[in-house]
Order: C-alpha cells, then sequence, then structure tokens
C-alpha cells in the first residue's frame, strides 16, 4: 500500500477533507498521469454533496458519496460517459423527496452515469404488503427504485496501491421494525487502465430475514449514443416491457436521433452466460463503430438484464440505460410472486461484482462481438413483438 486514508468516519464531526495526490506525491503508477482529488459541493441543490474525483490516466470518474458511492461522470478519451440530464447538478439526498409526483420523486435526483437502486425495494412505483410495528399485514405504497441512491455513506476511505486506486465506502439502509441493509463498496480502477470495477457486499444487519432487490441503472447520452448506435448482447429471449415498448421491438437494439415528445421504451432480457461461471456482456457502441462501453458480470449476480430507451430530445434527457439487476424493476409485489425478490437471512451478505470497459477501437469491438457471436450461437435469441407475463405484470 502506498497511499491510505479515511475521508469520512461517522465517529469524526469533521467534514470531508480537501485532498489531491498524483503520481508526484505518491510515487507509483508514475507511467501514467494518474490524480485522485476530493471537493464539497456548494450552491443550490448541490449544497453539501462530497465529490471524490479519480483519474487513472486513461479513465477518469467522479463518485458521489453523498448519493450512495453512485457514479456521477466520467471520459475516457473523446467519450463522455453518463448523460446530459434536466437535472444538471447532483442533488443532495435532502432536497429528494422519493413519494411526489406519484412516486417518481427519485427522478429529481437522477443524472449520474451508475446508480445503484435498492436495496429493499426498486422498480415501478406501487403497492406492496408490509408488517407495521405491531407485526400486522399493511398496503403500503413503494416510490420508485428504493432508497440506496439517496442515502449518504457514513464511511468512506481512499487506497491506492502499486497497481490500482481504489474507493471503499459504507451506506445503511436502515430504520426500527423495517429493513436494515447495509451496502459495502469497493470500487476500483487500475493505472492507465479504461475500467473500473465495482464489487459490492449488501448485508442484513438484522437477525430476521429480509427481502433484498439491487439494479444497476449504467446510463449513456452523446457522445456515444447518436442515431445508428446499437445495443449488443447475447440473449436466450427478450421482450417488450409494455404495449409503447411493443411499438419499437423490431429496432430494439438500434437508436434513433434526439426526438422532442419521445416516450420511453423498455426491454426485458434473459441473457445468454458461458457454462459454469456464467459470465456474460451487454455493450453499446457508437454508429461508426470504434467506440463503445461494455459492461461484464455473471448471471449468478444479476439474472435480470433492462435495456431503457428513453431518445426524447438533447435538452429533456437522450438517454439509454443497461441494467443488470437481481430482478426487472416492476413492482415488486409482482416481482415477488414469479420468485425473483431475494430473501437476506439474518446477517447474511450477497456480494456481486460489476466491470464497466471502455474500448476505443474497431479491433477491440470486433473481438467482443466476435465473443458475444460464440455466446449467441447457444442460445435460441427469440424476440417476442408483444409483452409476455414471465417478465411483464399483463
Amino acid at each position: 500500500m502506498a497511499f491510505s486514508q479515511s475521508l469520512i468516519h461517522p465517529e469524526s464531526a469533521e467534514s470531508m477533507p480537501s485532498l489531491q495526490i498524483d503520481g508526484r506525491r505518491v510515487p507509483v503508477g508514475t507511467k501514467h498521469a494518474w490524480s485522485v482529488r476530493t471537493r464539497t459541493l456548494r450552491g443550490g441543490t448541490q449544497e453539501g454533496v462530497d465529490v471524490v474525483e479519480i483519474d487513472t490516466g486513461k479513465l477518469a470518474f467522479a463518485i458521489l458519496p453523498t448519493r450512495g458511492m453512485g457514479i456521477w461522470k466520467g471520459q475516457a478519451g473523446k467519450i463522455q460517459l453518463g448523460w446530459d440530464s434536466p437535472v444538471k447538478r447532483p442533488v443532495h439526498p435532502a432536497f429528494v423527496q422519493g413519494l411526489e409526483n406519484g412516486g417518481l420523486g427519485w427522478l429529481k435526483g437522477f443524472n449520474e452515469w451508475i446508480v445503484r437502486c435498492g436495496l429493499s425495494s426498486m422498480g415501478a412505483p406501487g403497492m406492496d404488503t408490509l408488517v407495521d410495528n405491531n407485526g400486522n399485514a399493511m398496503e403500503a405504497f413503494l416510490p420508485l427504485h428504493g432508497n440506496i441512491a439517496n442515502i449518504p455513506a457514513h464511511t468512506v476511505s481512499l487506497e491506492v496501491t502499486e497497481e490500482a486506486i481504489v474507493l471503499r465506502g459504507e451506506v445503511d439502509e436502515t430504520m426500527m421494525f423495517g429493513p436494515a441493509l447495509r451496502l459495502q463498496t469497493e470500487i476500483r480502477a487500475a493505472f492507465g487502465s479504461s475500467s473500473l470495477t465495482i464489487v459490492d457486499t449488501v448485508t442484513n444487519l438484522g437477525d430476521k430475514p429480509t427481502e433484498h432487490e439491487l439494479l444497476y441503472h449504467v446510463n449513456y447520452g452523446s457522445s456515444l449514443l447518436e442515431k445508428g448506435s446499437r445495443f449488443v448482447a447475447p440473449f436466450k429471449q427478450v421482450a417488450p416491457r409494455d404495449p409503447r415498448a411493443a411499438e419499437g421491438i423490431a429496432e430494439f437494439d438500434r437508436y434513433a436521433a434526439p426526438q422532442a415528445g419521445f416516450v420511453e421504451q423498455a426491454y426485458f432480457f434473459e441473457l445468454a452466460g458461458k457454462r459454469g461461471s456464467r459470465q456474460t456482456l451487454a455493450m453499446l457502441k457508437n454508429a461508426k463503430g470504434d467506440q463503445a462501453s461494455l459492461l461484464r458480470y455473471s448471471l449468478k449476480d444479476f439474472p435480470c438484464f433492462t435495456l431503457w430507451k428513453n431518445t426524447a430530445g438533447a435538452k429533456d434527457g437522450y438517454v439509454t440505460g443497461l441494467e443488470p439487476a437481481t430482478a426487472y424493476p416492476n413492482p415488486r409485489r409482482f416481482e415477488r410472486e414469479k420468485g425473483r425478490v431475494l430473501t437476506l437471512a439474518g446477517g447474511e451478505s450477497r456480494t456481486t461484482t460489476l466491470v464497466v470497459e471502455n474500448l476505443d477501437t474497431k479491433k477491440a469491438i470486433r473481438a467482443v462481438e466476435a465473443e458475444i457471436k460464440a455466446l449467441q450461437k447457444g442460445a435460441k435469441g427469440t424476440v417476442h413483438s408483444q409483452a409476455i407475463a414471465k417478465f411483464s405484470d399483463l
């Protein structure tokens, strides 16, 4: 270990320190112009949001401890990683009320490149049956995508090794007479690398079993997303979420230019993976096929995948989302009925890994396409023209 520092600690009354280090101060990875910088944003709804900016010399990205350790934006060469949301700056959780606008209040803080949804629930708003403080069943409304993205981390630490920059954080989603879940995350990027790895462990801190859902909303806009961009992944089957998505099923893997008034479409996938490890991958590439972003993970971790397309006007949020998850983003009640909601026993932990890699040559992209094609050979690749009961609440 070349450098280590605690940035946020629950027993400290101090704010996150202002820090700036690079290869001159910490003499590792000196072949690459790497750096780490911390700062706290001021003004408007971003007041008090902490940011940790990491640059490997090839990939730069900004992590938001105040927003559940989400990743605000990134840059890899000429490609911007993230999107131009109508929400222009990171929003402090104090200004986000999930129950607003019929349970869509989560969207008031939505502008990250990579944002988690969960931990106890995620997906569309809807009614569910919970147990109250007297042990009685009650009906309750669950808002969009849960709480984790709007909970500040209570512990954050930075480590620089001979090979990589590592940021760790802990975020608790807990309440009396309710779920008590802890997210422990490690975000790692090697010097000179164009990829990052997110290793997340979710632990039930309580004694009784509790439900758990987790989805990664990995979002892209211009410059990677454009007319002619393509989504590529090996799949066993894909179906539109609803009649609106069915309108575009013939072009589910292709993108159009920004269109004012476009209404979102979502497609639910059962991806194919390698035998044994069940490793799979999903890629978004630009129209020329010389720039792409790639997700790698195991279907053991994330058996469900959603492709979200929102090719609206540029000022309204021209964006697509690649979304590996433990379940589909339907209301939790429906996902439970389909057996896709996980249960963690008291003290039980579950660890997942997601790798996000950026490709900047046609050769590298063609190699990934060949890998996907090989996996596709072992799958039927069924495309359903309408929503199906397995995936959608009809």
